[in-house]
């Protein structure tokens, strides 16, 4: 027993002695890195927005009456002048005649006053009337023409009243429903009789956040932003199913102050609608449709763009992987602020120059040491077809 337990002690210190210790083979993760740079891009925001029409009029009667007869038909395009309304005439013609008359009255008594004056004035020379025969004249003068001036005021508002009993469009574009009919009683300058909607060109207005602003204000005076006068942006108008409407429209107008319920400020483009001045249903670039306003005119220099697969996000916000001098992995926050095609505008956080991985995450970690190769954005698999 004694001899068999020391040959197998033996054998144990010889394997001990033979044993090797296996190396750590174990090579470094690959992954795919592209460099920073920085390039010049348009910068070209996006806002919501509301369409209107350029020019919509409210028709409303100038004179109290009888709608006697309507000449549209609701929904159609209409000429400027086009005939709408009209109001019995009837009353107004008659009021009109009677001014007429009480204004050829008034001359009348100008003319007779005028004689009686001229009649009395060699008599006062000749002492064969008093001087109150003379005055009482010149005041029946005066009397008489203020008189006629007063008939002339009351004959120009009869006529008023009378031409407008016709109401015609002061606009060309199309009109609305009506809402009253023959037989309605309608009052002056209260009642609205329908509207007229100028379709070509159209606006639209869209609200600009009060952040968006200070941070535009922010680039320019760093000069990371370029940009013309205000009044020469244009914008790309989007419909809600995705189309791109084909005319571009122009900033005209932004307002002076910022609504102190939203915080936005409000601005306007105007945009060519010629189908607007067809008939219904050649168009569908309506008022009260929302769209979308891509802003263009900006400029950003030294703009940071990186793959979207770069972009890693986290409980702290988005990260990227920065591959060292010594090759090592290292985790850098970044502030990604935007979409520009497939890439993200990185507006803090990197430098031109350095490396970001873009593939190969799966065995990463900080300080890791790696194998890092270019990245081919063209590269395809194996398994796909060319």
């Amino acid at each position: 027993m004694g001899g068999n337990a020391g040959l197998l002690l033996i054998l144990i210190l010889l394997a001990g002695c033979t044993e090797q210790k296996s190396p750590d083979t174990a090579p470094a993760p690959q992954v795919e890195v592209v460099a920073v740079n920085v390039r010049t891009i348009p910068d070209e925001p996006e806002f919501i927005g509301q369409t209107e029409a350029f020019r919509p009029v409210e028709i409303r009667p100038q004179v109290t009456g009888i709608i006697k007869k309507i000449f549209f038909t609701e929904g159609r395009n209409i000429r400027e002048g086009d005939r709408l309304y009209l109001i019995d005439p009837v009353p107004f013609e008659a009021a009109y005649l009677s001014g007429k008359a009480r204004v050829a009255q008034a001359q009348a008594r100008v003319f007779q006053a005028e004689r009686d004056l001229a009649r009395v004035k060699p008599l006062l020379e000749q002492q064969a009337v008093s001087q109150k025969n003379v005055d009482d004249a010149m005041a029946a003068v005066l009397e008489s023409k203020a008189a006629l001036e007063a008939a002339q005021s009351d004959l120009v508002k009869a006529k008023f009243d009378r031409d407008n009993t016709l109401i015609t469009a002061p606009v060309s574009g199309r009109v609305g429903r009506s809402q009253f009919y023959e037989g309605r009683l309608v009052s002056a300058q209260t009642t609205l009789l329908t509207t007229i909607d100028q379709l070509d060109p159209m606006y639209v207005n869209v609200s600009v956040p009060e952040s968006y602003l200070l941070r535009r204000r922010r680039e320019l005076a760093e000069h990371r932003v370029q940009r013309p006068d205000i009044f020469q942006l244009r914008g790309t108008m989007i419909f809600s199913d995705g189309s791109v409407y084909a005319e571009e429209g122009i900033l005209d107008f932004a307002d002076a102050t910022l609504r102190s319920e939203t915080g936005m400020l409000k601005a306007r483009f105007t945009f060519p609608n010629p189908e607007g001045r067809s008939s219904p249903g050649h168009s569908y670039f309506y008022p009260g449709q929302f769209v979308r306003i891509r802003l263009h005119g900006y400029i950003r220099t030294d703009a940071v763009l990186i793959p979207q697969r770069a972009v890693q996000h986290g409980p702290k916000g988005a990260f990227v992987y920065v591959i060292d001098a010594e090759e090592k992995a290292e985790l850098r926050p970044i502030h990604a602020s935007s979409w520009h095609g497939g890439d993200w505008l990185v507006e803090d956080g990197l430098h031109p120059g350095e490396r970001i991985v873009v593939e190969g995450f799966h065995r990463l970690r900080p300080g890791t040491q790696v194998d890092a190769i270019p990245y081919s954005a063209d590269k395809i698999s194996p398994d796909e077809p060319a």
